[in-house]
């Protein structure tokens, strides 16, 4: 599975998008497509957060694509779609890691840009103490911090109430600075 480039600057509106989504849904192959490459970079990205790893992230988006072209009829709420496609990215992205034998390494993240003033120091220590949350905790704070969902959508790709995911995210706030106090201390 080829993930082409994406030309920065070209994303398509959302009336156009909406209209995309409706054709797939009706089972327009070309359509899926389109919307696929509208998002494919992002799939990559979320992939990759999750299993820290380049040929792994290109088998979980393959197999996203696949398993959201055979349920796309499934979707109701075509305005949804890119948490509809999160939701089946997280899943596969969980049996994946599962699959996987763990091994570390340096973690080559790229932060959105409001975070540009960080040092790779610091993007290590955060890279790590997300790796420490629990699994729902590491999830909300991805969707949250690093696609920009909103508690609804988050709400709607973990499956899970709203109120849950307010409370994950609390929690995991504060788990993450917890874990950054202590490599703090430890490390001075």
């Amino acid at each position: 599975y080829m993930i082409g480039v994406m030309k920065e600057g070209n994303a398509m509106n959302t009336e156009e998008q909406l209209r995309l989504v409706k054709k797939a849904i009706k089972g327009d192959p070309d359509a899926y497509g389109q919307l696929i490459a509208e998002h494919q970079e992002y799939l990559y990205k979320m992939a990759y957060l999750y299993v820290r790893n380049e040929d792994a992230a290109l088998d979980v988006v393959g197999t996203v694509m696949l398993n959201a072209y055979q349920g796309i009829r499934s979707l109701k709420e075509p305005q949804y779609f890119k948490t509809w496609i999160t939701r089946i990215l997280i899943r596969t992205a969980q049996n994946e890691l599962k699959k996987m034998v763990y091994y570390s390494e340096l973690d080559n993240i790229s932060l959105p840009d409001r975070y540009a003033g960080v040092t790779l120091e610091e993007k290590c220590d955060l890279n790590s103490a997300i790796e420490q949350l629990s699994e729902k905790y590491r999830t909300v704070i991805y969707l949250k911090y690093f696609s920009g969902f909103t508690i609804k959508e988050i709400a709607f790709a973990m499956d899970a109430p709203e109120g849950s995911v307010k409370a994950y995210l609390s929690r995991a706030r504060e788990e993450l600075k917890r874990i950054l106090k202590e490599d703090y201390l430890y490390a001075n």
